[in-house]
């Protein structure tokens, strides 16, 4: 008889340490959570898709601006420059 009562023992210290860890675990996360919603850092999700929009805005216009410098100045010229090389005549 004594033998069952020293295996229960040990089953219920075991199911005790586990659930402990348990409760400790859950405590933990418990208190992760609970520092994440009241963080007070201001950086959010609009914060985050502002930045974006203006990253595209900024690199819109610069690629529109090489665009429109590619179009009227350097392209032409660069033509011209290629036609009058393969029409030269031998400097006569």
């Amino acid at each position: 008889m004594g033998n069952i009562w020293s295996k229960v023992l040990k089953i219920g210290a075991a199911v005790a340490v586990l659930a402990t860890t348990i409760l400790i675990f859950f405590k933990v996360k418990a208190n992760c959570a609970k520092s994440v919603l009241t963080d007070k850092r201001g950086e959010g999700f609009v914060d985050t898709a502002v930045k974006i929009l203006i990253a595209i805005v900024i690199g819109a216009l610069v690629l529109a601006g090489l665009y429109l410098l590619f179009n009227s100045t350097i392209l032409p010229t660069l033509t011209q420059r290629i036609q009058d090389m393969f029409n030269y005549n031998g400097g006569s």
